[in-house]
């Protein structure tokens, strides 16, 4: 499981003109690729990753100040770009494999005390974000 987080003011996720995941305070935006071979435990690692950050402020992390988490599912995390001119897919894990993973990063981040706002797995979304620094890290599990 990959995921690229950024540090942001403002962040959301519209989905056929309707906001449909926002964070409106400074927090963070994750984009989370799940590959073939994940599995729960990853989950829970990048959310534990996730909400334990010490990027925000400060150095401080999202639990030492209850911000907010924006996840977005992202597919194309685990695209190979390396031959061609045309990216493949293939260590991309398929929707069935895919989406329960990405809604266990969110099950256990609000577990841990995480106020979490999310995308809608395999919509075409439009995502705009004020990133903050800038400051983008890439976590994988």
């Amino acid at each position: 499981m990959r995921a690229v987080v950024q540090r942001v003011s403002h962040a959301s996720v519209t989905v056929d003109g309707e906001v449909v995941g926002e964070v409106t305070e400074p927090g963070l935006m994750a984009l989370v690729g799940v590959t073939h071979t994940d599995t729960a435990a990853e989950a829970a690692r990048i959310a534990k990753k996730l909400w334990t950050l010490r990027i925000l402020a400060d150095e401080q992390s999202c639990s030492d100040v209850g911000a907010p988490v924006l996840v977005v599912s992202q597919f194309t995390l685990y695209g190979d770009a390396r031959k061609g001119r045309r990216p493949t897919w293939q260590a991309a894990a398929p929707g069935p494999v895919a989406e329960p993973l990405v809604d266990e990063v969110v099950k256990e981040l609000r577990e841990l005390g995480a106020t979490v706002a999310t995308g809608v797995f395999g919509a075409t979304m439009s995502v705009a974000l004020t990133n903050e620094g800038p400051f983008t890290v890439i976590i994988e599990a």
